[in-house]
């Protein structure tokens, strides 16, 4: 499936204060939460409901409800911790998974150093988060381990993409719904995102 770009002016209007280098940490983070927020709303338009009756002030109704127990977070550690917050704001009893992956200096491949996830994944929805698409070698990386615990569906939310990293994701990982904010121009040398706004993790945290 192709990379999903929402396109919304909402969401442009705070990726341009994100991108900006004047933008302050705390003024960055609170960013990425608000934008994870309004693309979490897209990415969960195909989520399976459940019928519930509802008691409204005036007569019993019928309508339906997010299975919210059984959506599972997997931050990809340690940008995509920025975007948990925005996740469980909006579906606060969804449970968290931990990814943690580098890259290897000699392989350019990416390692797994940590990795905790609830103990069964079968029926649940896993929302893979991680603010930067480059390469997409965490990003499938990822998706490979949280494919093992044979979820009933996976979508990857990111704020920024490349086409690179887009290609590469979308042929690895045909089944997988993916949604990010904007497509860049391309990576450079050092496998950044151009015109992208830095390193995401570096500027969330204050190490810059």
């Amino acid at each position: 499936m192709p990379v999903q770009i929402v396109n919304h002016p909402l969401i442009t209007h705070k990726l341009a204060i994100l991108r900006n280098k004047e933008t302050s940490t705390k003024k960055f983070r609170d960013l990425v939460h608000e934008i994870t927020m309004l693309l979490a709303y897209e990415a969960t338009r195909g989520f399976p409901t459940v019928p519930v009756t509802v008691e409204t002030p005036i007569c019993p109704m019928e309508t339906a409800m997010l299975r919210t127990e059984n959506i599972v977070v997997a931050p990809i550690l340690r940008a995509g911790l920025g975007m948990l917050e925005g996740i469980l704001a909006m579906y606060p009893p969804a449970r968290v998974a931990h990814i943690g992956l580098r890259r290897d200096e000699e392989t350019k491949k990416p390692v797994t150093y940590y990795y905790n996830v609830p103990d069964n994944l079968e029926d649940t929805t896993v929302m893979v988060v991680d603010p930067m698409l480059a390469t997409a070698g965490s990003l499938c990386a990822a998706l490979d381990l949280i494919k093992r615990g044979r979820p009933r569906q996976v979508v990857a939310i990111c704020l920024i993409a490349s086409p690179e990293g887009a290609a590469i994701v979308s042929s690895r990982h045909p089944d997988v719904s993916v949604f990010v904010g904007a497509m860049d121009e391309k990576l450079n040398e050092r496998a950044y995102i151009v015109p992208g706004l830095g390193d995401a993790g570096d500027r969330m945290f204050g190490t810059v």
